[in-house]
């Protein structure tokens, strides 16, 4: 329903909580999303397929040193993924290989409710935009989402394999990309569907664009595609020698949307105009291979993170071989390589600066700047690989989630930003 301003109006229950998302007439809220969504023939889940893509080995890294401030130890498996609450930055969402995914305090380790009823690894796991609801999805399919004051289960769905799940930003809108090719966008709790039809191979990233109404996912043939989240069709197809020779890996976009970066397993980075759906930059380092690993030296040197600047023209590309390349964006030159002694999982960058942070499979979180090339901090704490981290907003605070069945909070401090 709409107020006397024309606002959308989101009621919900009989709770009596009156959300108001004051958003231009060109931008969709969540009721418009719902109106659009046509009726979709959901069948039963495929079953799931067994799948050790996840596993983490057992070898034990001697723990020298630990810069945590806080080791939070629930899980009893590896903890595959991690994220914090947009509005307060106070809770943090982990999952794992023991099934289960937990909501916590970031200050105490504090367990505010466990969630339950999961039977696969939990691989995604993420707080909503206004951190009202939580949502985890376990490699299986099975997608729960909660609400984080009641500590609830409000909604559930089950797909085929799932790869990623993403929520809108301004909206109870949720979308998940799945083995099959398929992407999936639902109207949370009230469970309005609509499907994005792929080409049969996995749907292995995506990325709503900051419009809202846009949404760029990555395949595993290399093919990346910009669908139209109102009216179901795909804007974009990029593919060929345009495309990707590999599955993508992972995808970002700047702070307009006007531009995304995609990385893949054939060690390139893409960069795309959105409007265009042109390739107007190509990122690769191909004198950069992985040592040691000659019987595929394409998938051995796969991008794994990529990410831009904010407030410099900058790209970050972060490669499986320990290399974590910056760009200049303009003129697609390489800027600095910094070199870790083991492969980059992720990155991140600051809001409002020019440091970047990685975490990477020997266990370490590096913060570099990258005007200098030069690693400002290191911290160290786990005993296995790191597999998933984040920063809070003002970037005080980095939650890592790892093999060594551990999520640790540490206090990111340096002398000047």
């Amino acid at each position: 329903m709409d107020d006397p301003d024309g606002n959308a109006v989101e009621l919900h229950g009989d709770e009596e909580i009156i959300e108001v998302i004051d958003l231009n007439e060109t931008e969709p809220t969540a009721d418009d999303l719902a109106e659009e969504f046509e009726d979709v023939d959901v069948g039963e889940a495929g079953a799931p397929e067994d799948s050790d893509g996840w596993e983490t080995e057992d070898e034990e890294m001697e723990a020298d040193q630990d810069d945590s401030e806080l080791t939070f130890s629930k899980h009893t498996g590896s903890v595959f993924c991690v994220s914090l609450d947009p509005a307060t930055n106070s809770l943090a969402v982990t999952g794992g290989e023991d099934d289960k995914a937990f909501v916590w305090r970031v200050s105490d380790g504090e367990v505010l409710f466990e969630c339950t009823g999961h039977k696969d690894s939990v691989t995604c796991a993420l707080f909503s935009h206004d951190s009202k609801l939580v949502a985890t999805g376990d490699m299986s399919g099975l997608i729960k989402v909660w609400k984080v004051e009641t500590k609830e289960e409000v909604w559930s769905f089950e797909v085929g394999d799932l790869e990623w799940i993403e929520w809108h930003q301004c909206a109870p809108v949720l979308l998940a990309g799945t083995a099959d090719g398929s992407v999936w966008m639902w109207k949370v709790p009230g469970g309005d569907c609509k499907t994005f039809q792929g080409p049969g191979c996995q749907a292995t990233s995506g990325k709503i664009l900051p419009d809202g109404k846009r949404a760029v996912v990555g395949y595993e043939d290399g093919v990346v595609r910009l669908w139209d989240l109102k009216q179901g069709n795909a804007v974009h197809v990029i593919k060929g020698h345009d495309g990707h020779q590999g599955a993508l890996t992972c995808i970002a976009c700047n702070k307009d949307g006007s531009l995304v970066l995609t990385g893949s397993v054939d060690s390139h980075a893409k960069l795309i105009n959105t409007a265009t759906g042109k390739v107007v930059g190509v990122f690769s380092m191909e004198d950069s291979k992985a040592k040691g690993s000659e019987e595929d030296e394409a998938e051995s040197n796969s991008v794994e993170s990529v990410g831009f600047c904010n407030v410099l023209p900058l790209v970050a590309v972060a490669y499986l071989d320990g290399t974590l390349a910056i760009y200049d964006l303009s003129t697609q030159s390489l800027r600095h390589r910094c070199q870790h002694k083991a492969g980059i999982v992720h990155l991140q960058w600051e809001e409002g600066s020019s440091l970047v942070s990685t975490c990477s499979l020997d266990g370490a979180v590096r913060l570099w700047d990258a005007r200098s090339g030069n690693m400002v901090s290191e911290y160290r704490g786990h005993t296995a690989e790191i597999l998933d981290f984040t920063l809070n907003k003002e970037a005080s605070l980095a939650v890592t989630a790892s093999g060594d069945h551990t999520a640790k909070v540490f206090c990111l401090q340096r002398p000047d930003r």
